[in-house]
C-alpha cells in the first residue's frame, strides 16, 4: 500500500508563477523561464510512490529540487501545482488546522542543522514535539527515555547540546523525531555535516531502527553511497525533475540517462548492494536444501567471498528462503559495473 502518494508536483518560486506554469507546459527550460519571468522552477512535474515501510531516498546534486521537494510532503512548501497524499489525503486541499495535525501525528523531520534548543537539556529537546502535542507528563517521560535507549543517548538526558558531539547532537534530532512515534520520517541531508566514520555511524543506526520497527522514510542525500546503502528505491532529480526512479540494483545496471550514469559511475557495488538487491528467485527449496544460507542485508563484498568460494548459496530471512545466489550472478553484476 501507497502510504505517499506525489503526482504532477510542480514548484515555482517568483512572483509571476501562472505566466511561469504556462511557459512550463510549452516546453521552456529552467533557464528560459527564469529570464522571461524572474520565477525559479524547484520542481518540475514530479509523480512517484512510497510504500508502508520503505526508505526511499531522493537524491541528486546541490539545486536539483530535492529538499524543496521534501518540504512539499510536509506542508512547509505549498506546491504550484499538483497533489501530495498522506494515507490517501490530499495535503494540498487541507485546512491550515487540518495540515497541522496531520503533520504533528502522522509525521516527523529530522534536519540536516539538528534545530536544537541551546537552553534545553537532551531530555528536553527529545521532549519538545510531545509538549507541543500536549502529551501528559508521565507518558512524555516514558516516550523521551525510551526514544533515547533506541538511539543509544541513554544517561545523557541532563546533558546540553554543547557537551556533545556533532554525532550525539543528530542522534538527539533522530531521537526527538522517534518520540512522536510517527508513521513517516522525512531526513532532510541529516548526516551530511559529520564526518564519514561518525556518518556511517549514524547510516547504520537508522538500518537497524529500520529492522527493528519498519516506518516509512523518505530520505534526502546528495551523497551517492549513502542513498546506495540505505535505499530500498532510489529517486533521483536533475534540475526539479525526477529522472529515474528504481531498486538500487536496477539503477546501477540500467541508468535512464548520462546524467544517472555519471552520478553512479564511482558507486562501490561491493558495498552499495546486498544480497536481497541481487537474490533470483527460480530456484526452488528442493534445488537448494543444503545450500549454505545469506542474510539479505550482507553486502555484495561478503557475499561474493562467500559465494566463489563455497558455489551457490540460499538467502533466507526468518527462515523463509527468498532465492538464490550463485557464481554466474555474481560475474553478471560485477561485470556491469
Amino acid at each position: 500500500m501507497s502510504q505517499i502518494t506525489v503526482d504532477g508536483l510542480t514548484k515555482i518560486f517568483g512572483d509571476d508563477v501562472e505566466a511561469a506554469l504556462d511557459l512550463l507546459d510549452a516546453g521552456s527550460s529552467k533557464a528560459e523561464i527564469l529570464e522571461q519571468t524572474g520565477c525559479t522552477v524547484a520542481i518540475r512535474d514530479a509523480s512517484f510512490s512510497v510504500e508502508e515501510g520503505e526508505t526511499f531516498v531522493v537524491m541528486g546534486r546541490s539545486g536539483s529540487g530535492k529538499s524543496t521537494l521534501l518540504r512539499c510532503l510536509n506542508g512547509l512548501v505549498t506546491p504550484s501545482r499538483g497533489t501530495v497524499e498522506v494515507e490517501g489525503e490530499d495535503l494540498t486541499a487541507m485546512s491550515r488546522e487540518r495540515l497541522r495535525e496531520v503533520c504533528r501525528r502522522r509525521l516527523a523531520m529530522v534536519f540536516q542543522q539538528f534545530g536544537l534548543f541551546p537552553h534545553r537539556t537532551v531530555a528536553g529537546n527529545v521532549a519538545f514535539g510531545l509538549e507541543v502535542s500536549g502529551v501528559a507528563d508521565e507518558e512524555r517521560s516514558r516516550r523521551v527515555e525510551d526514544a533515547l535507549v533506541q538511539v543509544g543517548l541513554d544517561g545523557y538526558e541532563d546533558k546540553h547540546p554543547d557537551e556533545l558531539s556533532g554525532g550525539m547532537q543528530q542522534r538527539v534530532g533522530l531521537a526527538r523525531a522517534l518520540a512522536t512515534d510517527p508513521d513517516i520520517l522525512l531526513m532532510d541531508e541529516p548526516f551530511s555535516a559529520l564526518d564519514p566514520l561518525i556518518r556511517t555511524e549514524l547510516q547504520n543506526e537508522v538500518m537497524r531502527l529500520q529492522r527493528e520497527r519498519r516506518r516509512t522514510i523518505v530520505f534526502i542525500t546528495h551523497d551517492v553511497d549513502e542513498a546506495f546503502r540505505l535505499a530500498d528505491r532510489l529517486a533521483i532529480m536533475e534540475g526539479g525533475k525526477i529522472v529515474q526512479t528504481g531498486v538500487p540494483v536496477d539503477i546501477l545496471a540500467k541508468p535512464a540517462t548520462p546524467y544517472v550514469r555519471d552520478f553512479v559511475a564511482d558507486v562501490d557495488r561491493t558495498r552499495a548492494l546486498t544480497a536481497a538487491d541481487i537474490v533470483q528467485n527460480g530456484t526452488t527449496d528442493a534445488e537448494s536444501n543444503g545450500w549454505p544460507e545469506l542474510d539479505p542485508d550482507m553486502r555484495l563484498g561478503d557475499v561474493a567471498a562467500r559465494v566463489l568460494r563455497d558455489g551457490p548459496h540460499r538467502v533466507s530471512e526468518n527462515g523463509t528462503s527468498l532465492g538464490s545466489i550463485s557464481p554466474d550472478d555474481i560475474a553478471r553484476i560485477l561485470q556491469s559495473s
